[in-house]
């Protein structure tokens, strides 16, 4: 056997042992891409194989980073047919077909952001599918923050001012002011990155104004406000002392008036009763002997 024979019997040979073991060879051109909200996202994927591409068989999937146990799929590619997911219809496409598994991520969402995976097969190598996975970034500012309180608003009380913010990507920093009369910077305490709390004990009129809560990342920022009024009542003690020092005194004026009259009365009644006992003796006729034997002649 020439040289050449010998040649073309170990290239049989090779291609024979790779149509056995051979594999898709898939590479990603990067590893993290980053995107803003809204715009267009080109996630690469390279394959590499000796087969024909009738076969041709590319799948996509998502691990979104809000729910890290349920991957999705996203788009396939499979015998010339394209699928694409209903989370993704008329957003998503492939570029470059067939020759490389690059697709295009159009009006990205922040639900977008995650772990991509593209899994490449052509048959009739038999070897394990060509994998290859990247990161995908989805840069967002903040949502406009919502601002409440609650808790107790009068003297002495105490109020909870809360800041929750739903989106923002890099996670948004918060800032709790208050405003009126002058700009005081309070501390924050963070539940989980979306919400921003300031405790305030022992409340006061001091207390009452204008409170903002700012969120921000290096997209942008936004503010919510909390107008926040605290009931304070007056200290009506030396009014309530002169009220019931007044009230007794009129009190015991009246029971004055009230004796003065019973005794006017009383005197009235008396004089009476003694001016009808005199006007009764200078009435009374005195019959004597002498006028009763005058009274018979």
């Amino acid at each position: 056997m020439g040289c050449a024979g010998w040649k073309l019997f170990w290239l049989f040979c090779l291609l024979s042992t790779f149509l056995q073991y051979g594999a898709v060879r898939v590479t990603v051109r990067e590893s993290t891409v980053e995107v803003v909200r809204g715009d267009s996202a080109t996630l690469p994927c390279s394959f590499f194989t000796l087969m024909p591409l009738f076969r041709l068989s590319i799948i996509w999937t998502l691990t979104p980073i809000s729910d890290p146990d349920s991957p999705i799929q996203v788009i396939v590619y499979d015998h010339g047919q394209v699928i694409e997911s209903p989370s993704f219809i008329g957003r998503v496409g492939f570029v470059g077909m067939p020759w490389n598994a690059d697709i295009i991520l159009n009006e990205t969402r922040t639900s977008d952001a995650g772990v991509y995976r593209c899994v490449v097969n052509n048959p009739p190598e038999t070897g394990d599918h060509g994998i290859g996975e990247l990161s995908l970034t989805v840069l967002a500012p903040p949502s406009l923050p919502v601002c409440l309180w609650e808790g107790d608003t009068d003297a002495a009380g105490n109020v909870r001012l809360s800041c929750v913010v739903v989106e923002g990507f890099p996670t948004p920093q918060m800032i709790w002011e208050k405003l009126e009369p002058e700009q005081i910077t309070l501390p924050v305490n963070m539940d989980g990155g979306v919400t921003g709390s300031v405790q305030i004990a022992n409340v006061s009129a001091q207390t009452s104004g204008l409170y903002r809560c700012s969120v921000s990342n290096p997209l942008g920022t936004q503010h919510c406000y909390v107008n926040l009024s605290v009931y304070s009542p007056a200290d009506h003690s030396p009014g309530i002392l002169q009220g019931v020092m007044l009230s007794l005194t009129m009190a015991l004026l009246l029971l004055a008036l009230m004796v003065l009259a019973l005794w006017l009365h009383r005197s009235a009644q008396e004089s009476k009763w003694r001016n009808s006992n005199e006007d009764e003796c200078y009435n009374e006729i005195k019959y004597t002997p002498s006028f009763i034997k005058r009274s018979f002649v």
